[in-house]
């Protein structure tokens, strides 16, 4: 089922997600519904909170368009290594319309929970390594604005405020 993804400044993306204590259907089923409107945004990742479920839950794709899918489910991920930099373009579903260059870690290492409740490492590089500290933020409360320079984001709030009005005055 697709689900609705809250957009920015609602306040349930502020706020921070509970572990899951135990992988039930329900979690699975939350899974499902969270990779199908990931697919159906286009995105490359979506956590738990930005439906409004507050769940340490997140799924990723970043497979090119032209290759077969892979999808990455991750339950309580947790980054135990992190190194070198990475400064990229970042959009996000939950901010539409709007990019902007984030500093990261270049690789990164994460632990998680697969489906069936098993511990998963991820030695990842490059957009992956991207998309799970994105994902892993927004677990936290903290969207990719967030680490914006004060001017950045003042910047970012003045120019999203216009293009939200201009959005509703042209629906």
């Amino acid at each position: 089922m697709i689900r609705t993804i809250l957009t920015y400044p609602n306040p349930e993306l502020k706020k921070k997600s509970a572990p899951v204590t135990i992988i039930t259907d329900k979690i699975r089923e939350l899974a499902r519904d969270m990779a199908e409107t990931m697919y159906d945004a286009p995105g490359v990742g979506l956590a738990a909170p930005q439906i409004g479920v507050h769940q340490r839950v997140i799924v990723i794709d970043v497979s090119p368009k032209d290759e077969p899918p892979n999808l990455i489910v991750a339950i309580n991920p947790e980054i135990v290594h992190a190194e070198g930099d990475s400064y990229e373009e970042e959009g996000c579903l939950s901010v539409p319309r709007y990019a902007a260059n984030v500093r990261r870690h270049a690789k990164v290492v994460v632990k998680a929970l697969d489906l069936e409740g098993e511990e998963v490492t991820f030695q990842v590089d490059g957009l992956l390594a991207i998309a799970f500290q994105h994902e892993i933020d927004h677990l936290d409360g903290t969207l990719f604005v967030d680490h914006l320079s004060p001017l950045k984001k003042d910047i970012f709030r003045k120019k999203y405020r216009h293009m939200v009005e201009e959005a509703r005055v042209g629906a």
